[in-house]
């Protein structure tokens, strides 16, 4: 389905920049969708549940954008579906300027907890799923000498209690796209990561706190009610979903921009703990008072 009957029908190069924005029916994806659009992209933004996307349609109607946001539906944990998409996009507008990869879920739990299917999904939505957008669109980006901004998390840099399976997902993440960085720089794709720390925005109601398998009688309890305060409080002082919509579609925009990116000061301090933490005392002793 499609926000605009025009884009849906269209045929023919467009004479906009293109860019995939994937995960967009609330909070960071909805406002980079918006964003971009406003400042003069054909956006295609994707939703993975049919009649989630009345958040997105009521934004695009206020900031009079309707007609430059096309509305698709896409799983990215499905790789076939995934890559047509991509393709489709491409042949349809005739150029795909920009990925950005934002589609993602939380989760909170511990190793000996957790299910290995829970960890599992975990992975195949925030690193298959960025796997399964990536592969097909470097070819399509590299024609356009394009942008990829993949949306990370400042757990993709520090390990944060009770987030194993989340953290490992964006730590394989970040390896993979400072991996991938002077590659695709090499064919004229720019490689972004942006690093959000907190941000209000709908993706922590779903984290799964109250599914967590800790239980008030199990063995992580206190220590997982230590770091349920804490999340509380910081996510009580969280960035606006804007503020980070504002430094992607800036990256987007820049004539130059670096490899990572952090959303907010105290998004830029956090990963610091970890990025001048040689050793890993810094980064553990840091989160061990999460929990203690």
């Amino acid at each position: 389905m499609s926000m605009s009957l025009t884009n849906e029908n269209q045929a023919g190069r467009s004479t906009k920049p293109v860019v995939l924005v994937t995960g967009t029916s609330t909070g960071i994806g909805l406002a980079v969708a918006v964003t971009a659009a406003m400042a003069g992209w054909q956006v295609v933004a994707t939703i993975r549940r049919e009649g989630s996307d009345g958040e997105l349609r009521t934004a695009a109607d206020i900031a009079g954008v309707s007609s430059d946001i096309e509305l698709r539906m896409l799983d990215i944990t499905d790789a076939e579906t995934s890559a047509a998409t991509v393709n489709d996009i491409a042949q349809r507008y005739g150029r795909l300027d920009a990925v950005v990869n934002n589609a993602g879920s939380g989760h909170v739990g511990t190793v000996e907890d957790d299910s290995i299917d829970a960890i599992r999904r975990v992975m195949e939505v925030n690193y298959f799923g960025v796997v399964n957008v990536t592969k097909p669109a470097m070819a399509h980006l590299r024609a356009s000498g394009g942008t990829l901004v993949t949306v990370s998390s400042v757990g993709g840099v520090v390990g944060q209690p009770f987030n194993e399976a989340y953290c490992a997902a964006k730590f394989a993440v970040e390896g993979m796209m400072e991996s991938l960085q002077p590659v695709a720089a090499a064919v004229g794709v720019r490689v972004v990561i942006v690093e959000p720390g907190a941000v209000a925005t709908s993706f922590v109601e779903n984290v799964g706190i109250a599914d967590a398998g800790v239980t008030a009688s199990g063995a992580y309890a206190e220590a997982f009610d230590h770091y349920i305060e804490r999340t509380r409080g910081a996510f009580a002082n969280a960035q606006l979903a804007q503020g980070v919509a504002d430094v992607i579609v800036g990256a987007l925009l820049a004539d130059e921009i670096p490899f990572r990116l952090q959303s907010s000061d105290g998004a830029t301090a956090f990963a610091g703990t970890k990025l001048r933490d040689l050793d890993g005392s810094a980064v553990t002793g840091f989160t061990a008072s999460w929990v203690a």
